[in-house]
């Protein structure tokens, strides 16, 4: 009479398939906490739309960058947005610069760190663009960046 085959795993195959879990989780576990911060860096972005919106509405109404800080700049704080500013850059022939500063909060790799949208207007055709990079002191970090905020240099 042949034997009863018998059911289940032996133990060298747990043992094996435990290692190939945790394989999977030393490898998944760093990019998932990388994707969750771009996902802060993106809600950053998100929070200076309506500063993106007054200071194009500024320049289609007066044809000029708004010199001060009165271009009005909603108060705008939310778990990862500490606070949002707006500078004048600079008038340069036909072409005026102004940057919207996007302080980030709570989480360590954005806590303190900014994120600069940079208007360019052109005095000469009326056009409005932008350019999104890290703050120039104390930006955040290159690779939380999304590809729209990464310099092409």
């Amino acid at each position: 009479m042949k034997n009863a085959s018998a059911k289940g795993f032996t133990l060298i195959e747990l043992m094996i398939v435990i290692a190939i879990v945790g394989i999977l989780a030393a490898v998944a576990l760093p990019r998932y906490q990388e994707y969750t911060v771009r996902a802060k860096v993106a809600e950053m972005i998100l929070a200076a739309q309506p500063g993106k919106l007054a200071l194009a509405e500024s320049v289609q109404t007066n044809s000029a960058m708004p010199a001060t800080t009165a271009l009005v700049l909603e108060s705008v704080q939310t778990t990862y947005v500490s606070s949002l500013a707006y500078a004048y850059g600079s008038l340069n022939g036909t072409s005026a610069t102004g940057v919207i500063t996007v302080t980030g909060n709570t989480d360590a790799n954005l806590n303190g760190r900014t994120l600069a949208l940079t208007a360019s207007y052109d005095t000469s055709n009326g056009q409005l663009t932008w350019a999104c990079t890290a703050g120039s002191t104390n930006g955040i970090a290159a690779k939380f960046l999304p590809a729209s905020c990464k310099s092409s240099s």
